[in-house]
């Protein structure tokens, strides 16, 4: 009963002193906000770094560094100086326990995003999260040399649609040292939105990174017949376009069994025609996190920081209010109130404070996930889930409630201790 009465009059208490509540409440608002979101997007980020290719057991190039062969051939960023000869492609996929291959050309751009060269096994193979197929919006992969296959996010933001030309140019980037111009290519085909680097990228066939390089590929060659089952050299007999670069960037290989994956990258490395490197994408992405923990524990520190701020803010108020409120308490012992009523009395206003900053921090944080969500999916390839407190950002509000609480203890103790000297009493 007496805490009922207690926390009541503690309401009131803030109610009447409004102004400086909700500032001391914004601030703790701002700073749930920032570490919800910063903890969100750290893990969303984190699970569609890792979603980005799923089901692939190797990735073939030149001999480089695993993780820069990883950004290269996957994430598009940087360059590899050399590449594969198609002949030892072809001798490496023909090898025992190859189950799929996807060759992978890259060097050419359009307008800023990437132009990849490959097969028609890359929409059958290639898997993204949690083994998902490509799938497409509008239209169907290419079946001519001079057709293109469009990212989401590259129609959305040229504002492509199917039947529309597009002409290919040669370097990467927003850099491009030549246009081909006189192979323009037609849009048969959109895919779906992924959140991974497929979303930027122009996909065309193999055959025609030949022809715009000045091969010798004619524009009227067509798809071989498709055959209609599988057997162990799939890859072999799958339909594709007549012809094929003298060298790619790059190729992505599924096995039969984990044995093989470790066989053939062992005889991969070993390969003495030309210097080439095997890696294993789910290895090589978790190097490349653990690469990246120190910009995980700065996001965690700026946020701690923040939060810290914030409280340190409220018990800057709650103690410039305590000299101002001396009158108020010292009334409250002149009609019976104990010192340790006005120590429950200061708690239970600090916590109610944080209590509320937490509650409307959670608000906001929703509010900028959703409004944000669309940009970090386009422009970060970030996929940020709008899901329930996890577990986890529950147990983190309930520290900066314990915080919270903990700091308003200080001023509740400041608060006992003077009424046990008489410090509240009322002066002329």
């Amino acid at each position: 009963m007496i805490l009922a009465n207690l926390a009541k009059l503690a309401y009131k208490s803030l109610l009447n002193r409004r102004a400086s509540v909700l500032l001391t409440l914004f601030t703790i608002a701002i700073s749930v906000m920032l570490l919800l979101s910063i903890e969100r997007v750290r893990i969303d980020a984190k699970s569609s770094f890792s979603n980005t290719i799923s089901g692939t057991d190797l990735i073939v190039g030149a001999r480089t560094g695993d993780i820069q062969l990883l950004l290269s051939s996957v994430f598009r960023i940087g360059h590899t100086n050399n590449g594969v000869s198609w002949k030892s492609y072809e001798y490496i996929t023909s090898q025992r326990g190859v189950k799929w291959s996807i060759p992978i050309s890259l060097g050419d751009s359009h307008k800023g995003q990437a132009v990849l060269g490959t097969t028609l096994d890359y929409f059958s193979h290639y898997r993204f999260a949690k083994k998902q197929n490509l799938t497409f919006n509008k239209g169907h992969p290419f079946a001519a040399i001079n057709e293109v296959v469009l990212g989401s996010e590259v129609a959305n933001k040229l504002g492509y649609k199917l039947n529309d030309s597009i002409v290919i140019s040669h370097g990467m980037g927003n850099t491009s040292f030549h246009h081909h111009d006189d192979n323009p290519f037609k849009v048969v085909g959109i895919l779906n939105p992924t959140g991974t680097p497929v979303d930027k990228t122009l996909h065309i066939p193999l055959a025609a990174i030949d022809l715009i390089h000045g091969g010798k590929a004619s524009l009227e060659l067509e798809l071989e017949h498709e055959h209609e089952h599988e057997h162990e050299h799939e890859h072999d007999e799958h339909n594709d376009l007549v012809g094929h670069p003298k060298q790619i960037t790059a190729f992505l290989m599924g096995f039969n069994s984990p044995l093989y994956t470790l066989q053939i990258r062992r005889n991969i490395n070993q390969y003495k025609p030309e210097a080439l490197l095997g890696i294993m994408p789910t290895v090589t992405l978790k190097e490349l996190w653990e690469m990246l923990a120190i910009v995980e524990k700065i996001l965690l520190l700026f946020s701690a920081v923040v939060v810290l701020v914030s409280l340190l803010g409220m018990l800057t108020t709650l103690l410039a209010n305590l000299s101002q409120r001396r009158r108020e308490l010292a009334i409250l012992r002149s009609v019976g109130a104990r010192p340790w009523h006005l120590f429950t009395l200061i708690s239970i206003e600090s916590l109610l404070t944080t209590l509320l900053g937490c509650l409307a921090g959670s608000v906001l944080y929703y509010l900028a996930i959703f409004s944000a969500g669309g940009y970090l999916q386009s422009h970060a390839g970030i996929s940020v889930n709008i899901t329930i407190l996890s577990y986890y950002e529950l147990g983190l509000i309930g520290v900066i409630m314990a915080a919270g609480f903990i700091i308003g203890l200080i001023p509740a103790t400041r608060a006992y201790f003077y009424s046990l000297s008489d410090g509240m009493s009322i002066k002329a």
